[in-house]
């Protein structure tokens, strides 16, 4: 029997991307699967169902054909539980799951007997770096985040010498140095902003500078495992406040990116801090989906704190769908060569990249 891979539309509000493209259908075609994927699911990306159908891809109008007898079911967010109950028995699903997050997806996965792998628990190693969506796809929100700091401020970013005078630069402060940290500070650079760059971790000092930017020390240093920061004690987070609270009353941007992975995102920028910021600054916070960096963040919304503005977008790779769904697309595809064997779907389960991705946990 042929290998058949599914792919229904996303359904989460406002998102955009797809989980295959017709770059990495062609390659799955190529090894021996059939691609059944739902009409229009490339649209919000700008792919066009004919792009997949010149590549070998099946076309079908519903999900429930895209995905009901599929042995493997890629997406970018979790499907419905209900299209979870729907699907094969022991069939593979793939993609930024999060089945611990909604008590109804977790328990139709473990009802249904899918083999599902949540990509955000992809070991963070070496070998997995050609499969991390959260490190391509904070790269694509690190870069939309700074665009949008630019748009929302009412200054330049860059030093301008012009007939009326020369116009100071932007003081940009990127407080978090991941991927998205790392992307925002670089794109804040080629803007011509003054950038620096903040981080509990006294490694990445080099890595801000190597971008061209200004490592902020206040003094505290949190390293973690795993190239995550950990939790800071009380005693470290009041005297990080303190610092952090009159340096940022001469900055005029800040893109907040700071994660904790399985925890609400840290409380860094207090409402105090806010209120001690000159009229016309911005803040643009990039955690926003766990809680926010900043005290004043409303999920989704931009609010005017007495001149001040703080941005809480969502889903930013999302707005970059194009070239974000390019790279989610060659990561799962580089994760699903693990589980292609002789034109079927097995498991190794002594590859410690499926074995530590999987859900629930074996053994």
């Amino acid at each position: 029997m042929t290998l058949k891979i599914g792919i229904a539309r996303e359904t989460a509000p406002g998102e955009r991307r797809v989980a295959v493209t017709p770059e990495t259908c062609k390659k799955l075609v190529a090894a021996g699967a059939q691609v059944c994927i739902e009409r229009g699911s490339g649209a919000g990306a700008h792919f066009p169902d004919r792009t997949y159908e010149e590549v070998g891809a099946t076309l079908v109008d519903a999900a429930g054909s895209a995905i009901a007898d599929a042995d493997a079911v890629l997406c970018v967010q979790p499907p419905p539980a209900t299209a979870i109950a729907a699907m094969k028995a022991g069939a593979a699903l793939v993609g930024i799951l999060q089945p611990q997050a909604d008590a109804a997806r977790g328990e139709a996965i473990v009802q249904r007997g899918v083999t599902a792998f949540p990509l955000e628990r992809l070991p963070r190693t070496t070998r997995a770096q050609a499969m991390d969506v959260l490190s391509s796809q904070a790269g694509m929100a690190g870069y939309k985040a700074v665009l949008i700091a630019a748009s929302l401020a009412p200054r330049f970013f860059p030093m301008l010498t012009t007939a009326a005078g020369t116009i100071r630069p932007s003081k940009v402060l990127v407080i978090g140095a991941g991927v998205a940290g790392l992307q925002a500070i670089a794109t804040a650079r080629r803007l011509g902003a003054q950038v620096e760059g903040f981080d509990v971790r006294p490694e990445t000092r080099e890595q801000i500078q190597s971008l061209g930017g200004r490592f902020l020390d206040l003094g505290v240093s949190a390293a973690g495992e795993g190239g995550y920061a950990r939790q800071l004690t009380d005693e470290e987070r009041a005297e990080q406040q303190r610092r952090l609270g009159e340096h940022l009353k001469n900055v005029d941007v800040i893109v907040c990116t700071a994660a904790v992975p399985g925890r609400p995102a840290p409380k860094i920028v207090s409402a105090a801090m806010v209120g001690g910021m000159r009229p016309g600054s911005v803040i643009v916070d990039l955690a926003a989906e766990t809680g926010g960096n900043c005290e004043l963040t409303r999920p989704g919304e931009t609010d005017d704190h007495d001149g001040v503005v703080v941005a809480g977008p969502l889903n930013l790779a999302s707005q970059g769908a194009q070239h974000a769904s390019e790279m989610y697309a060659r990561n799962v595809f580089n994760f699903m060569q693990l589980l292609l064997k002789d034109g079927a779907i097995g498991f190794d389960w002594e590859d410690e990249l499926l074995s530590k991705t999987v859900w629930p946990e074996r053994g």
